[in-house]
């Protein structure tokens, strides 16, 4: 079971499970195409996943999830590793 994690919204398990689904590099837009979500708002949402290295971004706009990521969809992850994102 995933930990619940106050900062995170649903659109930022999508992204997680997009990324890990598919194991690609995406930009922001390819992911907001396939989660029904707006590409400024998956920009937003990979920024603060990115903070919290559930993410990575590679060269250019490229993005992954990283082990960190895989082990937060698999339930291996305690939330206390997830201090607050700090939201602008």
């Amino acid at each position: 079971m995933r930990p619940r994690v106050p900062w995170m919204t649903s659109a930022d398990n999508r992204i997680l499970e997009f990324l890990d689904e598919t194991d690609i590099v995406a930009t922001p837009h390819v992911i907001s195409a396939n989660i029904d979500y707006s590409q400024q708002y998956v920009n937003e949402r990979l920024r603060i996943l990115a903070e919290n290295e559930l993410v990575e971004q590679t060269e250019g706009a490229l993005y992954q999830i990283t082990d960190r990521g895989r082990a937060y969809l698999n339930g291996n992850l305690d939330v206390e590793d997830l201090p607050p994102a700090h939201e602008e």
